[in-house]
């Protein structure tokens, strides 16, 4: 699965969980100790946020930092809406060989959308998990995420970027999980 493609259905099931947050849900834990929903939430809507603007070829300083602080506003749902729209558009337009400025330097385009691709997976299952939805991941995704990450696991936790590796279960996506620092059957309580 291309980077564009495997982008575009993660950011289209972040989507649908976000669409599926209860109204009561926004203050509930998630799997990510330092965030409520609604945090979780932001942090996921910032960084598509930051997307379009980075691969029309902006700079972290010309972008600033219009995209810090609360993005949801009075209606969550709508807000990620727009910015998952925004990105998923921006993530079919990479061209091959394309090149992006980000916070470490120069990247290839698609390496930043599977960045992203599997932080909407990630938080998708935590976003599932924080506000009772289905938690099961598309396996076609899990093994597409996992296959880019176990090569970057290491760099990532040295970079304090995830947790320490968790204990797993063994399946598939319990595997994935455990490499992003989470337990397959983590519970706000």
């Amino acid at each position: 699965m291309d980077a564009r493609t495997l982008h575009r259905a993660t950011v289209d099931r972040w989507q649908q969980l976000l669409d599926g947050v209860p109204d009561d849900a926004w203050a509930a834990p998630t799997p990510c100790a330092e965030w409520d929903v609604r945090a979780l939430v932001n942090h996921v809507v910032g960084e598509e946020l930051w997307l379009p603007p980075l691969l029309a070829g902006r700079t972290i300083a010309e972008v600033g930092d219009r995209f810090d602080g609360d993005l949801l506003g009075a209606d969550p749902k709508a807000a990620g809406r727009r910015a998952a729209g925004a990105a998923a558009e921006a993530g079919e337009g990479v061209a091959d060989g394309q090149r992006v400025q980000l916070s470490y330097g120069e990247e290839a385009a698609s390496e930043y959308l599977m960045q992203l691709a599997a932080d909407h997976l990630v938080h998708g299952w935590d976003l599932a998990a924080a506000s009772g939805q289905d938690r099961r991941l598309d396996p076609e995704l899990v093994d597409a995420v996992a296959a880019w990450f176990r090569d970057r696991e290491d760099m990532y936790r040295a970079g304090n970027a995830i947790g320490p590796r968790a204990t797993s279960a063994g399946d598939p996506q319990a595997e994935l999980l455990a490499a992003f620092g989470r337990t397959a059957d983590w519970s706000p309580g």
